[in-house]
């Protein structure tokens, strides 16, 4: 106690004050973004949107629902969670930049393919879920499926995911048979069992590259076989 009392003394009235100011720099994130979003300078006046491919930059605009009232310090956790509403949407991040910029960065569901509907064919991802994609409106180069087929739809995503460049050649797949996957590439067939994996599918490509060298064609390629690319010359 003795030695506590020796501190105040030496310290006197620097004490309340470093307290004090401790407590200001504690409380500044709580009031400080207050006090600055009622201040006009840091109103939104530019909204930057970043990683859309299909997405119109416009839907982003309207699912944030601001206006140049909008001050750059609002809860960016409610913009965020607005957007998470967008099926086309996966995330979104969304940052500041002084003195009145938000930078919004997207990441989209991605398309797999497209799938008939009652509305004619639309994008489906991965998950069979369909988009609000209209492909009348945007202009996409997907896969064409005779049907929804989940399985189907989630391996074409993992082919893009693991193998974009082979995911680009492919133009339509279906099921050949009940344990059998039939695919049309850009200048053959592929033919597969129906648990084939995307990194299955993905070893066509150094197949295709080395008759490439030897200037030759395949019109068909089948991986029914275990550990085997059998591939059928033109």
């Amino acid at each position: 106690m003795k030695r506590l009392t020796e501190v105040l003394t030496r310290w006197g009235w620097r004490a309340p004050a470093l307290v004090v100011g401790a407590l200001v720099l504690l409380t500044l994130p709580w009031w400080g973004v207050r006090v600055l979003s009622h201040v006009s300078y840091f109103r939104a006046r530019r909204v930057e949107v970043y990683g859309t491919h299909f997405l119109p930059p416009r839907q982003v605009l309207d699912r944030l629902r601001i206006d140049t009232t909008t001050s750059i310090f609002t809860d960016l956790g409610v913009l965020e969670r607005r957007l998470a509403l967008d099926p086309q949407i996966h995330s979104a991040r969304i940052e500041r930049r002084l003195p009145g910029t938000l930078l919004v960065r997207i990441e989209e569901t991605l398309p797999a393919a497209l799938v008939p509907t009652a509305n004619g064919l639309r994008a489906a991802d991965g998950s069979g879920r369909i988009l609000p994609l209209d492909p009348s409106h945007v202009p996409v180069d997907l896969p064409v499926l005779p049907a929804r087929d989940t399985a189907l739809l989630r391996l074409l995503a993992e082919v893009r995911s693991r193998a974009p460049a082979l995911y680009e050649q492919i133009n339509t797949a279906h099921r050949a048979a009940s344990s059998e996957l039939s695919l049309s590439l850009a200048n053959l067939t592929v033919r597969a069992p129906a648990d084939v994996s995307a990194e299955r599918l993905a070893d066509i490509v150094p197949v295709e590259r080395d008759l490439s060298r030897r200037r030759a064609r395949a019109i068909e390629i089948d991986l029914r076989y275990r550990d085997q690319v059998i591939a059928r010359l033109q």
